[in-house]
Formats: structure tokens, sequence, C-alpha cells
């Protein structure tokens, strides 16, 4: 067991997962090779031990699912000041509030009534688009949510780079 953040966690995690992957490059190189009729097979066979590469390979992946799991079990326990969700739940919210605010930009940066532009020029028709939402009430709401997302990306990240949890590694 080992006592690390969120943000150390993601980090050896990220380490052990390019271990992980330049083992499986260096077995790809070195599984197999090609040598010469005449050559002499044993120096021309690179350095490759199977059964100790394979007990590497299985000990970097258990080791990555015990971390991946007390990440996932502190994610899903841990709540988070201010917002009383869990990381997990941190986690939707997050990408929610981040849609909402784009929609919301988009409908408040609409005028309330605008002239369409249909490409008839000749046309004696003049259509206009009317916004069924009060504009200002959207720039608002924008404005809460912008808020509001920048509140959550601060608390996630606080707990990430300060509260320390159990990692079985």
């Amino acid at each position: 067991m080992k006592r690390m953040t969120s943000a150390q966690a993601a980090k050896e995690l990220k380490l052990l997962n390019e271990e992980h992957d330049e083992l499986l490059k260096r077995e790809e190189l070195s599984a197999m090779f090609t040598a010469a009729i005449q050559e002499d097979l044993e120096k021309a066979r690179p350095k490759y031990d199977y059964c100790g590469m394979q007990e590497h390979l299985r000990m970097l992946e258990d080791k990555i699912i015990r971390l991946k799991h007390s990440i996932s079990k502190f994610n899903l326990t841990y709540v988070v000041d201010d917002f009383d969700m869990t990381i997990d739940e941190m986690l939707v919210y997050i990408p929610q509030l981040t849609a909402r605010k784009k929609k919301l930009e988009r409908m408040c940066k609409r005028l309330q009534k605008e002239r369409l532009n249909t490409g008839f020029a000749h046309s004696n028709f003049i259509e206009y688009i009317y916004c069924n939402y009060d504009v200002e009430e959207a720039k608002r709401a924008f404005k809460e949510a912008s808020i509001e997302l920048v509140n959550a990306q601060l608390a996630l990240d606080r707990v990430n780079t300060t509260v320390e949890f159990e990692a079985d590694i």
C-alpha cells in the first residue's frame, strides 16, 4: 500500500503503461529473428527470455489493475466539498456543464429578432427569425454555468492534488 493523490496515481499509472508498452515493443522485436542459412544462429539470436518477459508483463498488468481499482474506489467514495458529489459523479457533471455552457453561449449570442437572408435579392418577402426565449436570461444562465464549471473544475483539481488515498501497489 502506498499513500498518494489522484494526480500522483495518474502519473504512476502513465509510467506503468509506458513501461508495459515498451516491454511489448521489445518483445515484438526480439521474440523472432531472421538469420541466413550460413549464419551462426546463436550469434544472430537477440537476447530474449520468454518466461521472464511474460512474468514481467503480468506483474506490470497486475500493478495497473490494482492501481486503477484503487483510483476507481477513491473516485466512487470521496465526496467533493461544496458539491455533495463523489469524484465519479463530478466526472460526469463537468462534461454536462461544459455542454450546457456551449449551448447557452450560442443562445445568448442571438438577437431577439434577426432578419433571415434567404438569398432571394428581388423578393418582396422579408422573413425574421425570433428567439422563443429571453436572450438576457440566456446570458445570465451562461454566466452562472461558466462560474459553476470553473468552481467544479477547481474543486476537482484541489482534490486531485491534495487528498491522499491508499493505493494498492
